[in-house]
């Protein structure tokens, strides 16, 4: 695939990444509040707000994210919005960023549902015998960074405490937000296999030819694995990257069929 020539919304985003990410790394207090408040959250977060579906695709955790993500914009963004224009080619990204992001809470609700009742039935009855079952049943890599301080030195636990560490962990949990613009990646990256399936992609950083209907078939099964089987450590969010593919299906079929219905 040669390399194509940068579209304006491209650019724009791209563009738009990049200073939000300098602008994080410029300061370790303006990476907070950037995080915290463009980030999304889960949607019975207190720092939840629906415009979070949004700017959470500007955000990145690190350098190499960042790059990863807009080395997928730039090489295949254009061809769609050359097809496209360029209103329904950034409808298209937000929409299947945010729609990545509603997958991806969705998928969660058991897990935080879950987490959020059990949490309110060990405030009401609080018992130390069975805090430790409670932690280790909810937080089996450890309780969120933020309810650390709330562990004495010595290590024993009162019950007050107990209750206290029990409802910070459960805000921890609630408050860490999914941050990139995966979601719409992977939608951009769906929606060039539709439309361009035969076009053949390099898999970097081998000089592997591949055509983009099995680059991204391919791609889209191994963040399924990803999702229900997670590594030690990953913080991948694998189905905000699903959901975004999905979304773009759906709304590349519905477009196509306008198109086909309209001439």
């Amino acid at each position: 695939m040669r390399v194509p020539m940068i579209t304006p919304v491209v650019k724009a985003l791209i563009a738009i990444n990049l200073i939000v990410y300098l602008v994080q790394f410029s300061s370790a207090t303006y990476d907070r509040q950037i995080v915290s408040t463009l980030g999304l959250h889960y949607f019975t977060s207190e720092k939840f707000n629906p415009i979070q579906l949004l700017t959470y695709l500007f955000v990145h955790g690190s350098f190499r994210h960042l790059f990863s993500n807009m080395l997928g914009l730039f090489f295949l963004g254009p061809m769609l919005e050359r097809l496209w224009g360029e209103k329904r080619f950034l409808l298209f990204y937000f929409i299947t960023g945010a729609g990545g992001g509603l997958f991806y809470m969705a998928l969660k609700y058991y897990d935080y549902a879950a987490l959020e009742t059990a949490t309110q039935a060990y405030i009401q009855h609080p018992n130390l015998q069975l805090f430790q079952q409670f932690l280790v049943e909810f937080y089996p890599s450890g309780i969120p960074y933020e309810a650390h301080g709330l562990i004495p030195a010595s290590g024993d636990v009162t019950l007050n405490e107990s209750v206290l560490i029990a409802e910070e962990s459960l805000r921890g949990v609630l408050n860490t937000p999914t941050i990139g613009a995966s979601g719409a990646v992977f939608g951009i990256m769906a929606g060039f296999a539709m439309l361009f399936p035969n076009t053949d992609l390099i898999l970097f950083p081998l000089p592997i030819p591949i055509k983009a209907k099995y680059f991204v078939a391919l791609y889209g099964l191994y963040e399924v694995y990803g999702g229900f089987h997670p590594t030690q450590g990953d913080n991948v969010a694998h189905f905000a990257h699903i959901g975004g593919m999905l979304f773009a299906f759906f709304l590349v079929r519905f477009w196509n069929k306008q198109r086909n219905n309209f001439y």
